[in-house]
């Protein structure tokens, strides 16, 4: 009965309005999505360093949308249900979209596409299991943020700078494996995070 009561509680929450659809955070959102295919176009069709630069600068903007939409939407009291789960899903987009096209031009890329994968396909499975259960987080936490901020910082010089590795290999591993110890960090904390929530309940 309880279970049961959870989730018409969940259902309740996951109805969408109009204003919520068309509310600034979410507008953020899809503009964030829309900038996908843009960033992939002029990545893969670069060949001076100012399209180079064009493309970071996409990745720039997307980045720092994504900072804006969570911002307004706590300051202004427009955090939604909808926007707990576009905005989480459109940064996943951005980022397999970064690493699918410097996969093809940048070694040991492949590093951070392997422990990416692993990490968020382990992530949505326990968080639809935990959901079905009718428990879920609540949002994101301040080590998702951190592991976010230095892996668009890396994809951001990556791409700024595509011969790095023609000059110093050693500085695209070091890249890489920053990045990488913090997206595993960040997989373990919030492995943790689902841990004290499968104790409580």
């Amino acid at each position: 009965m309880k279970q049961k009561e959870k989730q018409n509680t969940f259902k309740e929450e996951f109805k969408i309005t109009k204003s919520e659809l068309l509310s600034i955070p979410n507008i953020l959102c899809y503009t964030r999505l829309l900038l996908i295919p843009v960033f992939v176009i002029l990545y893969i069709r670069a060949k001076t360093q100012s399209e180079y630069f064009l493309a970071t600068f996409v990745v720039l903007v997307a980045s720092f949308t994504d900072f804006l939409d969570g911002f307004i939407a706590r300051k202004f009291d427009m955090v939604t249900e909808f926007g707990k789960l576009l905005d989480p899903v459109v940064d996943k987009l951005m980022q397999f979209a970064l690493l699918f096209v410097l996969l093809v031009k940048t070694d040991y890329v492949y590093i951070l596409v392997v422990i990416f994968l692993i990490k968020e396909i382990t992530m949505a499975i326990t968080g639809y299991v935990f959901f079905k259960k009718g428990k879920k987080l609540d949002g994101a936490k301040w080590f998702g943020k951190v592991s976010t901020t230095v892996f668009y910082l890396t994809m951001s010089i990556l791409i700024l700078f595509p011969k790095l590795y023609d000059y110093n290999k050693n500085i695209v591993y070091t890249l890489v494996i920053t990045c990488a110890s913090f997206l595993v960090l960040s997989f373990l904390l919030y492995g943790r995070e689902y841990y004290n929530m499968y104790k409580e309940s």
